[in-house]
This record gives structure tokens, sequence and C-alpha cells, in this order.
């Protein structure tokens, strides 16, 4: 349902750029014609069903099966400005993981700040003897709290052993990295992001460095430029399908039990069969992996 066979020829995918590998997805707009014209009109299971509801389940089935079946994981890569400050990517939902690249392309975790936050800044005025929050309302325009902006000037409190030895006053420190916990001996920098905000703050030895933010999107964002819209991967086609028909029926009073236990079960088998083709599982890359695991010396 939904697939629709190449309009151009090898050559032309070739020589022209912009849809490529966009045969292995289906669009938003194709699935809901799918679905009107399988299950609903007369004598079908979804007869009745406005055409407002299937779009908006569709765009429901969409978000629900990216974070989970679909996996829908984004990257973006900047290099952090001395603010220490950038914006979280349009359409973020949760971060995966955040690291930094070396001169090699080594990727190296950066954890985050669990330390620090982001509260309510509130500014007394001397003058009238009074408190106000800050908002530009009040004419403190600035979003950063004292906290935060010192957790921003602070340098990370690295794992570094660039001591001189010579130097009387390393005898004073012998033994103060005992029982240090390992966050906050981290050499890789932290993050904190701020959720109010849609900002992400970091540390200052990650100035100028290229940092990578992965994270999880809801596919809203995915697009299919032949159909312009949010495009959902053909394994998953029939799982949002069967989410479609069964949360359609589910809002109806009238709906038979038994119609929508089936139309439940059904959901879970495709998503199910949607995750499995999803994931991917090559024998040749397992096999790799154990052959990796039998090494008596682990590195």
């Amino acid at each position: 349902m939904g697939h629709t066979l190449p309009n151009a020829t090898a050559v032309a995918y070739y020589d022209t750029g912009g849809n490529h590998g966009a045969y292995a997805f289906v669009s938003f707009k194709a699935v809901v014609h799918s679905f009107i014209a399988s299950y609903i009109g007369p004598g079908k299971i979804c007869e009745g069903v406005l055409v407002e509801d299937v779009a908006f389940w569709a765009g429901r089935g969409m978000q629900e099966l990216s974070y989970d079946t679909l996996h829908s994981q984004n990257a973006h890569e900047y290099v952090v400005p001395p603010s220490l400050v950038m914006f979280l990517p349009r359409d973020y939902v949760n971060y995966v993981k955040f690291t930094w690249s070396d001169s090699a392309g080594m990727e190296h975790t950066i954890m985050p700040a669990r330390f620090t936050s982001n509260p309510t800044d509130i500014k007394y005025n001397a003058t009238t003897d009074s408190y106000a929050v800050n908002s530009e309302e009040n004419n403190f325009p600035d979003e950063t709290s004292d906290t935060l902006e010192a957790y921003n000037a602070q340098s990370s409190n690295t794992a570094s052993d660039d001591y001189d030895y010579n130097d009387p006053l390393h005898e004073l420190s012998v033994g103060q990295r005992y029982g240090l916990e390992p966050e906050l001996a981290n050499s890789n920098g932290t993050f904190y992001i701020d959720n109010k905000t849609g900002k992400v703050h970091y540390s200052s030895n990650l100035s100028g460095k290229t940092v990578i933010i992965k994270y999880i999107s809801d596919g809203m964002n995915t697009t299919d430029s032949e159909h312009n819209g949010p495009a959902i991967h053909k394994f998953a086609e029939e799982a949002l399908m069967k989410y479609i028909g069964y949360n359609c029926l589910l809002a109806r009073s009238a709906t038979p039990p038994a119609l929508l236990q089936m139309l439940k079960k059904e959901f879970s088998v495709e998503r199910r069969k949607a995750k499995l083709r999803l994931s991917n599982f090559k024998l040749e890359e397992f096999t790799q992996i154990l052959r990796g695991k039998s090494k008596q010396i682990k590195h």
C-alpha cells in the first residue's frame, strides 16, 4: 500500500540530487490515502470515520512509532562558540548522546552536568526595596541565572596529569583525588540542557571544539521530497495503518470490544515485525562480535 514505482530512469536518478534513498519511505499523505481506500467505505471496518480523524491518528502514530520502533535518530555537528551556548535542534525531543570530535575524527563522550541548573533569577531593586522576576517585562532580558552563568564561566575540573612535580605545591595535592566523583574528573567536558530556553550550555574546555549531538526526533520533520510531507519507512507502513484503525475505532462508544481486541493484537504484531525488520540484523556482523569476545586479553 502506498508503493510507487520510480518515475525516472537510473541515469536521471544518479545524475540529479535530492531524492536519493527516498524509495525506502512512503509519505504521510500516501499512508492516509491508502488507509481511506482500504478501511473506509460501505461495509468496511471503519465505515463513517472522518478523514480528519485519520489524518490526526496518522500523525500521532508516526510520532509514537518514531520513539521506540523507527528509532528516528538525527545528528547535528557544530563548533562550540565562545559563549558556550547553542540552541537545541528544531525537531529535538530527547538526546541520545553528546560527543566531541578530535582531529582524527574520533568521538569522545560528553557527560551531562548533574550539579547545576538554571533557576528563575529574582533581582533585588535597591531603589524600590523590592524584588522582581528576571524577565523582559521587568527590564531583565537575560534568561540565564547567576548559577548557570557561573557554570558557563568555570573551567572544567579535568583529570589531567600535567603536574609540575618539582613544584613544592604539588606535595599539597597528593592524595586529594582519592574518592573524587568520576563525572567531576571527566576531561571531555560537560553539558547542561535548559529545556525552558531550548539551549545547551557547555563547560569552558569545550570552547572551539566540534560537538556532535545525537538526538531523537518524532519523525514529523522527516520529509519525502516527492510528496513534500513527513515520511515513514515502508517496513513500518502496515504498523501505522493498524495504529490508525485501532485508535479511530477506540474513540467510538459503539465499537464491539472483540473488534478492538483484534485490531490491538494486529497492531502489536505489525509493530513487532517492523522492529525486527528495522533492526537490520546481519549474521556476519554478529559473528564478528563473537570473535572479538573470544579474545583472552581484553583491551
